[in-house]
């Protein structure tokens, strides 16, 4: 199936209510699959959904609604939904709390992000940022104070800050919160916040000053309307732009990171859950390709099968949105499960 086709999903995430709606009113004979969570891991799961539910003719029904990362597993661990999309690794709390309701569960990593922080393709000022300067951002010392470019780099224009970010329950919130202010949930409060990225692409995309952050797909998908920054790591080393080639060789740092889904063990008794996550795995790769995100080696499905035909529960990461890991740093941990 061609970009342009899949493309649509990533237009207004309310369609994902549609499909949810959709799901809910369909025929009582139709099985249906619950998922939720991250609006970044959305367009692959749920052009995996799109897929799975014509191969089964009517059969199955997937629904994937977008509530973030952290809404998701809200409802995740209090056992309302199958699957969950996630940016992040789960952290300590949702392990607790899912721990407490019973809900056990099996981690599978489904393909590589480079969160993207975008600006407005008319700014001619900003050729690069440092991670130092994009924590003067957003750091919650910046809220109220830095308000102004210039105030960043005294060499940008005294022009003022518009801000775009993630949503407080948004695991690309976690993710980049940890890697830029170097605490996850540290942030300023004063900016345009939406678990929706297309809000955040069209804040952006409408005004000169403007700089958001979300991931890869949704920059990819609106090239016209935003321009990527390329990401300083460290003083001295070059600014990287986000890209497949970049995520590989895991120079884009500390923006590149691991995106997931978790699958509840109850819910893989069920024969249509089992067979849709066995469908993921299979096409995952394709699919997250299709969409712009970096696929896994095919070892990576592989040894995710293997967990699923195992029963191999829990996380690899330690209850952080953990920055800096790269694809062979992933392989090895999960080898290792």
């Amino acid at each position: 199936m061609n970009m342009t086709h899949r493309s649509s999903k990533l237009r207004p995430l309310a369609l994902a209510g549609a499909i949810a709606f959709a799901g809910s009113v369909l025929s009582a004979h139709a099985q249906v699959i619950k998922i939720d969570g991250s609006s970044t891991v959305y367009p692959v799961t749920e052009g995996v959904a799109e897929d799975f539910q014509k191969s089964k003719k009517g059969a199955i029904k997937v629904t994937v609604g977008i509530s973030g990362t952290g809404g998701g597993f809200k409802k995740f661990c209090r056992g309302e939904t199958d699957i969950q999309d996630a940016s992040r690794p789960i952290l300590t709390k949702e392990m607790a709390d899912c721990k407490a309701a019973g809900i056990e569960y099996i981690e599978l990593p489904v393909a590589f992000d480079a969160l993207t922080v975008v600006i407005n393709p008319k700014n001619t000022f900003v050729k690069q940022l440092s991670v130092e300067e994009l924590k003067k951002m957003w750091e919650p010392a910046a809220q109220g104070k830095v308000t102004h470019w210039n105030q960043v780099n005294p060499a940008f224009p005294n022009a003022p800050l518009k801000l775009f970010g993630a949503g407080a329950d948004s695991g690309t919130f976690d993710y980049f919160t940890e890697a830029i202010t170097g605490k996850s949930k540290s942030s300023r409060g004063d900016f345009t916040a939406s678990e929706d990225d297309n809000v955040l692409v069209q804040g952006v995309s409408q005004d000169v000053n403007a700089i958001g952050y979300f991931g890869y797909a949704y920059y990819a998908e609106n090239q016209s309307r935003l321009k990527a920054v390329p990401i300083v790591e460290k003083a001295g080393k070059p600014g990287v732009v986000p890209s497949e080639k970049s995520v590989l060789d895991g120079s884009y740092q500390p923006l590149s990171r691991p995106i997931f889904i978790y699958v509840s063990v109850k819910s893989m008794a069920k024969p249509e859950v089992k067979e849709f996550v066995e469908y993921y795995m299979k096409e995952g790769a394709r699919l997250a390709k299709e969409v712009k995100y970096v696929p896994l080696p095919a070892k990576a499905y592989i040894t995710n099968l293997e967990h699923l035909s195992k029963g191999k529960k829990g996380t690899v990461f330690g209850g952080v949105a953990e920055v800096g890991v790269t694809i062979e740093d992933l392989l090895a941990r999960e080898a290792k499960l």
